[in-house]
């Protein structure tokens, strides 16, 4: 029983913890720039009309926050959309970046925006999300379909690494045969970045994480079972391809909205559930995945707030900044594994 209270404890710490550290990361966005706008003066914008109208009130509302609300749940986002596919094939070095999802995701939408550009004259942002879940579908289903003739995690994670690499060639095959003003924005795109969001697409990214992320709350109770392997899980009378399926599904549209939106970001997807299991001591999915989307928020937030200030007012590919911090963790879990396999 005493042990049963301290993991609470360590559990509610953990995620007061994660909480404080989001506040805080939200501040420092809103706080540092280009423009100097003082703490209190940021607080004073967010909660008063005292600086309405004026030039930096403009800066916060339309600018800093719907980057940073975008940049909280599109983080979100991939740190689910990561255990969701670890989960999936038992393997903690699986994510939507490794297995090709997001180059897939990339490589439909890419031709997409140049179709739509030239024949429909544009595309919105639910045609942007259903593209690259379409994408990322196409090529987690070819995965799936290796996954069928080999039971080697290694063969699977070159196999979606072989997949990303043809897709990101067909993506620049498409580039180079783009228009001027499509090359740019599609190249712009690609590196990854949350700038230029306003808040008609933070409303469509709210409304596709938040439904994927309730879709995903309704299955903890499947997840953990299926953790105590399929058997178990189907003695409990759990509908083991249909949950197969919703896994997929679920990690497709997250990792989805995070292309559409974003680009391709790297690392996030593989550090942050891990980084979220150390942190608590625990893969319960009860604790694993709303701490997931806590810890992905944070750790794109403060890659966003780096990416767009080191080198200001030059802006760094969020891709760059996540996978300096996030490749370290990465091989540090690929030499902890080594060291228990010997």
């Amino acid at each position: 029983m005493n042990e049963e209270i301290k993991k609470k404890r360590r559990y509610a710490i953990c995620f007061a913890g994660l909480l404080v550290a989001l506040f805080g990361a939200v501040i420092l966005n809103v706080w540092v720039g280009s423009a100097n706008i003082s703490v209190p003066d940021v607080f004073r914008i967010l909660f008063t009309d005292q600086f309405a109208g004026q030039a930096i009130h403009t800066i916060v509302w339309n600018v800093r926050l719907p980057r940073l609300c975008a940049a909280a749940l599109l983080g979100g986002a991939l740190g689910v959309s990561g255990y969701l596919l670890q989960t999936y094939f038992r393997n903690p070095i699986c994510s939507p970046f490794e297995l090709g999802v997001s180059s897939g995701a990339k490589m439909l939408l890419a031709f997409c925006m140049v179709f739509a550009a030239n024949f429909l004259g544009g595309m919105s942002s639910v045609g942007m999300v259903v593209a690259s879940f379409l994408g990322s579908l196409l090529c987690m289903g070819f995965v799936l379909l290796c996954a069928g003739k080999t039971r080697n995690m290694a063969v699977l994670l070159i196999i979606g690494i072989m997949i990303g690499y043809v897709c990101s060639a067909v993506t620049e095959l498409i580039i180079t045969f783009a228009e001027q003003e499509e090359i740019v924005n599609l190249t712009f795109w690609g590196m990854g970045s949350f700038s230029g969001t306003d808040w008609q697409e933070v409303f469509v990214i709210a409304a596709f994480v938040l439904a994927g992320m309730a879709g995903t709350v309704l299955l903890i109770k499947p997840i953990t079972a299926f953790q105590l392997g399929e058997g178990y899980a189907q003695s409990m009378g759990m509908n083991v391809r249909l949950f197969r399926v919703l896994i997929i599904l679920l990690s497709s549209l997250l990792s989805a909205c995070v292309v559409a939106f974003a680009g391709p970001i790297s690392f996030v997807g593989i550090a942050v559930p891990h980084l979220t299991k150390l942190l608590f001591s625990s893969s319960k999915p009860a604790v694993v995945l709303p701490g997931s989307f806590v810890l992905g928020a944070v750790f794109c937030l403060l890659c966003d707030l780096i990416a767009r200030t080191v080198f200001a007012p030059t802006e760094l590919a969020i891709g760059t900044v996540t996978a300096i911090f996030g490749a370290p963790v990465v091989i540090g879990m690929l030499l902890q594994s080594r060291r228990k396999s010997v």
